[in-house]
Order: C-alpha cells, then structure tokens, then sequence
C-alpha cells in the first residue's frame, strides 16, 4: 500500500474547525460558561472543552485528545481510512481524493 502524502493529512487535521465538525457530526452540545462542550463519543459526557489554536477536541473525564480525524474514527467507529474519505468528501467537497483511497 503506497503511503498517504503528509501534507494531505496535516490538511485534514488541521484546516477543518474542530468546532464546526462537532456541529455537522451532530454531536450533542451544551454551552456552559460561554464553552462549548460536546459529549464524547467515548465516555458520554460533556466534560470537554475545545481549543481553537490547536484544533483539538478534548475530553477531561476520559482524558482523550481528539482531532478531527479522531473525531469522526471515534463517532462513526470508521478505520483510519474510512475517517479520511469521510472528511475529504463532507468537510472538504472542493478537494480530490487521491487516487490510494479510491482504489480502497
């Protein structure tokens, strides 16, 4: 299998709001204290925080980071590969998929 270029990667992990992917996952949030807190898609609880500069998602309670291809493996139970078609094709609609992950 030939190896996902890395400049691909860094896009999809760090160009998609991590925020604005919580919302279009549809993950249940509340607003608390002018945060936004999501539930986990590990633990079921809203002991989260998200941070902007560094585009993480983070859950306090089971201490997991989560990046938006994290995200989504853990929402959608979606291997590694799955998780970045499913990015590439909802977050990113402009771009193409490169020619490794469609002949998958």
């Amino acid at each position: 299998m030939k190896q996902i270029p890395a400049p691909w990667l860094r896009q999809l992990r760090n160009q998609i709001p991590i925020t604005d992917l919580i919302v279009q996952l549809q993950l249940p949030m509340l607003c608390q204290g002018g945060l936004l807190r999501f539930c986990c898609p590990l633990c079921h609880q809203y002991q989260t925080a998200t941070n902007p500069i560094t585009n993480l998602g983070r859950c306090f309670h089971c201490q997991k980071n989560f990046n938006p291809i994290d995200l989504v493996m853990a929402v959608h139970e979606y291997s590694f590969l799955d998780a970045l078609k499913f990015l590439e094709e909802s977050a990113l609609p402009d771009r193409r998929i490169p020619a490794l992950l469609r002949r998958r």
